[in-house]
C-alpha cells in the first residue's frame, strides 16, 4: 500500500511531434504523472494520413479507436492488414511492425494508445521495408 503518493492529473491541450510523424497528446508517462511502468496518449490521425511505418522495441500497445475507420498495415514488409472501427479494441504485440492508414479523406481518426513503457516514444523504431 502506498499511503503516501498522490493521484495525478494531466490534461494535455497541445500535441507533441512524434517519430511515428502523427500528432499525440500525451497524458500519462514518466514525464508528466512519474509513470514507471505505462503510458497513456491520444493519437489523431488527419484525414487521409499515414503513420511513419514503425515498431516499438520490446513493448506492447493497446489501442481503442475512439474515432474513424483505420486499416493498419503490419507484419514483414508490411504485408499484413486489418481495418478497425470505432469502438475496436487492438492488440500489437511488442516488435511488431505497423503503420496505421486514416480511411477517410475528410474526418480525422482519434485513438486511445496505452503501452507498457512509460517512455513510450524512446521505444519506438522506424521500420524499413525491404521493396
Amino acid at each position: 500500500m502506498n499511503l503516501n503518493k498522490d493521484i495525478v492529473t494531466v490534461r494535455p491541450d497541445t500535441t507533441i511531434d512524434t517519430i511515428q510523424k502523427l500528432p499525440n497528446y500525451v497524458g500519462i508517462s514518466e514525464k508528466t504523472a512519474g509513470a514507471t511502468g505505462i503510458s497513456m496518449n491520444i493519437v489523431v490521425i488527419p484525414p487521409s494520413a499515414r503513420a511513419e511505418p514503425h515498431y516499438h522495441d520490446g513493448f506492447e500497445t493497446a489501442i481503442y479507436l475512439l474515432k474513424g475507420n483505420v486499416k493498419t498495415l503490419y507484419g514483414e514488409n508490411l504485408s499484413k492488414s486489418v481495418v478497425n472501427q470505432e469502438g475496436d479494441f487492438i492488440f500489437i504485440p511488442d516488435g511488431v511492425p505497423h503503420q496505421p492508414v486514416n480511411l477517410s479523406d475528410t474526418e480525422e481518426a482519434i485513438a486511445l494508445v496505452a503501452r507498457n513503457d512509460p517512455n513510450e516514444q524512446e521505444s519506438v523504431q522506424v521500420y524499413k521495408t525491404s521493396t
